[in-house]
């Protein structure tokens, strides 16, 4: 998912998204452990996917500090 399909998305839509992508990584994780995982691209782009998702929401965040002190 590209960070500008993300920012179309509502917060609690982001959140919710983000605690499915969790679960992806840990069911990835434990296919490395078990020799299942096949596709070792998976890993390295969930990942990739959480860090967009956390960026996004700390902007969000940020712009609403930002707009609170004004």
């Amino acid at each position: 998912m590209k960070a500008s399909e993300i920012r179309e998305l509502s917060t609690s839509e982001i959140q919710s998204n983000l605690e499915d992508t969790k679960e992806e990584l840990m069911k990835l994780r434990f296919q490395l452990t078990t020799g299942e995982l096949t596709d070792h691209t998976r890993l390295s782009y969930t990942r990739k996917v959480i860090a967009r998702y956390y960026t996004i929401l700390n902007e969000r965040q940020e712009e609403e500090e930002l707009e609170g002190e004004a």
